[in-house]
């Protein structure tokens, strides 16, 4: 049986696409997800499943937002084998001085085109240090996140492509759980 990480776009994040966890786990039981775990309030959900297809899987999960919950929201999913990928290719893994909690892995849903490299060049300027490597952007902010005047709209219309950030500490503890589920 599959083991996916599913990361809920804008949920909870302001007063739109508010969701309960629990009516979030309710709703992948209903749609056959087995041993759905939620993680902090942010839309984060591990299951197991039978699926193999992430893309039907994604769509599927996200109609049954819409009509179930009334919440439009887009759907990230990822492997455990993935997830362990993006901790391997941690651009700041050697760096001593790097404080997780100020560091973000922005999952997108989909490659970026080639031109999203050079689009990045333009966000020089700001004090966050930003790295692409395949589906993940991953930036750190030196002064915290809060405090950062990086323009998220911008970065994404340049690039190409949405997604959903999640900070050090959540990918290290989604994985964990997922790994759960796997046993």
């Amino acid at each position: 049986m599959a083991v996916f990480i599913s990361m809920l776009r804008g949920v909870n994040v302001g007063a739109h696409n508010r969701i309960k966890m629990d009516a979030l786990r309710a709703l992948y039981q209903s749609l056959g997800l087995e041993d759905p775990r939620t993680y902090v309030q942010s839309g984060n959900v591990i299951f197991r499943t039978k699926e193999k297809n992430p893309s039907q899987l994604a769509k599927k999960i996200q109609a049954a937002l819409e009509r179930t919950l009334k919440c439009s929201a887009e759907v990230i999913l990822r492997t455990p084998d993935e997830f362990r990928n993006v901790i391997a290719n941690n651009p700041f893994s050697r760096r001593s001085e790097i404080e997780p909690g100020k560091l973000l892995v922005n999952f997108l849903s989909h490659e970026p085109p080639a031109s999203a490299h050079q689009a990045l060049q333009s966000f020089k300027r700001y004090p966050e240090e930003i790295h692409l490597v395949g589906r993940e952007l991953y930036i750190y902010f030196p002064n915290g996140a809060g405090k950062s005047k990086l323009p998220w709209a911008s970065l994404a219309r340049q690039m190409k492509v949405e997604g959903t950030a999640r900070n050090w500490n959540s990918v290290v503890k989604m994985l964990e759980i997922a790994e759960g589920l796997e046993r």
